[in-house]
């Protein structure tokens, strides 16, 4: 007879393995807990009311926590659970189009997001062995950048200046020249106003760049612990398409508001306050994120992840405690002058304070060739027409062509906000310049020539702009085939006459 087998029909028990601590005090947004001898930095711990926390320090034998929702429903005396996870937040490639919470959660009223895997959002940065030199360009659409100012992927360039100086719109343009470049982007919002963010979706939504798009919602109305997490959950989903072999663009706006957040959490935890009451690891916190940034090497799939940070300063002071941690700790910054903001130039980039590390490594051959002496032709210009508003006197021949030659720049260089330029068509551009053809022409045709050359040269010839697209460089064919179009545009248009004053 065949042997019988026995079935256990009684339910399998489950044990929920946890550690059990108390809540001693509730201050805010923090609790101090007590009898939970196991806990570490970055872990989670659940309240009996199903609210979560993650641990930020200790002091004697008390456990600091972070309450990441609201801690009006806990108190004194009430249980803390720790399971002894690490705080992790969901990534993958179904984020994208979507608005999620400072801790990965779907808030935009969509359906619930199926993860690809759970990060953890205190994850350490690449070693160097990991890494490459970065020397690829990130195309940002803006033309004094791009020619002036490069930036690399896998950089860390910081927007420094002050408030209402295009800081934004700027970083913005970045997000909307990656149309057709592949490049994944995340636009983090870090305490500011929830109105702010509505704005900068719906000029994506309009654009099309949701579509390629993850916003971080940090805003001033979001619970601190999302504030302070924000930043750290941008890095995370950007580091899961990163280490999957994709480029990916992080927008930070911006880190004065974080280090204010971290500053007032800080105090509460009875933390020592240093220079302008900032805790002493201030630069530790910003540091550990920017350190994420980079380029892997081919081995670990290539991918790369830049980082545009955004820092408010105030009346132009760069000297401040924050803002002199972060250029220390970047690849460069992008100073925007509030006093050229005001004379009407449009990016108010001053060439003069900004400053890539990487520098030309990072551009196309033909962008370098074009705009070699651009930034110090520039900065002569500026200087020159100072002294010439200062002296009444008659300027000689030269400083007026260098004159007129700056004011042609400047046409060149001011651009409409939300309407990046392609690289290819920037070097056209360029060309003309540093030709000299448009030395012939007033400063208000050089304006209609920019605006309007693209679309002559559609028509004309428009496999050029794909040529040197692919090329990356001016071929002595291509250069001469590019004057003739020149040549051609201005024979053939017809300029308004200025109105009658």
């Amino acid at each position: 007879m065949p042997k019988l087998e026995t079935v256990d029909l009684r339910p399998k028990k489950h044990f929920d393995i946890r550690e059990i601590g108390r809540v001693e005090t509730v201050r805010k947004f923090i609790v101090i807990g007590r009898d939970l001898p196991s806990c570490i930095n970055g872990e989670v711990v659940e309240f009996a009311n199903g609210e979560r926390g993650v641990v930020m320090g200790f002091k004697d034998d008390k456990v600091q926590i972070l309450v990441m929702g609201s801690a009006t429903e806990i108190r004194n005396g009430d249980e803390i659970y720790n399971r002894g996870e690490e705080l992790r937040v969901p990534v993958g490639k179904n984020f994208i189009g979507r608005i999620v919470s400072g801790i990965g959660n779907p808030v935009d009223r969509g359906s619930a997001i199926e993860p690809d895997d759970f990060y953890p959002v205190f994850r350490e940065a690449p070693g160097v062995m990991d890494r490459v030199p970065v020397k690829e360009t990130l195309e940002t659409g803006t033309i004094c950048l791009d020619a002036g100012i490069p930036v690399a992927l896998g950089q860390r360039q910081l927007l420094i200046g002050d408030r209402m100086t295009g800081k934004t719109t700027v970083a913005i343009d970045a997000i909307l020249n990656q149309k057709s470049t592949g490049v994944i982007c995340i636009y983090c919002c870090i305490g500011k106003p929830y109105v702010s963010l509505m704005k900068q979706l719906h000029l994506l939504n309009e654009r099309g760049a949701m579509a390629y798009t993850i916003i971080v919602n940090g805003t001033s109305s979001a619970p601190v612990a999302e504030q302070y997490l924000a930043p750290y959950t941008a890095c995370s989903l950007g580091e899961f398409f990163m280490h999957n072999g994709q480029d990916v663009l992080v927008v930070f706006d911006d880190f004065s508001k974080h280090a204010w957040v971290y500053r007032e959490i800080s105090l509460l935890l009875e933390r020592a306050p240093g220079r302008e009451a900032y805790p002493g690891d201030i630069f530790y916190i910003h540091s550990q994120l920017v350190e994420r940034a980079g380029y892997l090497k081919p081995e670990l799939k290539g991918g790369s992840m830049t980082f545009l940070p955004i820092v408010e300063i105030l009346q132009g002071d760069v000297t401040g405690y924050i803002s002199t941690n972060l250029i220390s700790m970047t690849d460069g910054q992008i100073y925007f002058n509030s006093n050229l903001f005001n004379k009407g130039l449009r990016p108010a980039v001053d060439f003069g304070l900004s400053v890539s590390r990487i520098g030309s490594k990072a551009q196309w051959p033909a962008v370098r060739e074009v705009s070699k002496s651009l930034r110090i032709d520039y900065l002569q210009y500026q200087e020159l027409l100072q002294m010439s508003q200062i002296r009444a006197s008659a300027l000689s021949k030269e400083a007026e062509t260098k004159l007129k030659r700056g004011a042609m720049m400047t046409q060149i260089l001011t651009q409409d906000k939300n309407k990046p330029v392609p690289i290819e068509y920037q070097v056209l551009v360029l060309f003309a310049l540093s030709k000299g053809l448009l030395d012939s022409h007033p400063p208000a045709q050089v304006r209609e020539f920019v605006d309007e050359f693209n679309t002559f040269i559609q028509t004309a010839d428009p496999e050029i702009l794909t040529k040197l697209r692919t090329a990356k460089e001016l071929s002595p064919e291509m250069k001469k085939k590019v004057e003739e179009l020149i040549k051609s545009y201005f024979e053939h248009k017809v300029f308004k006459k200025p109105a009658a004053k």
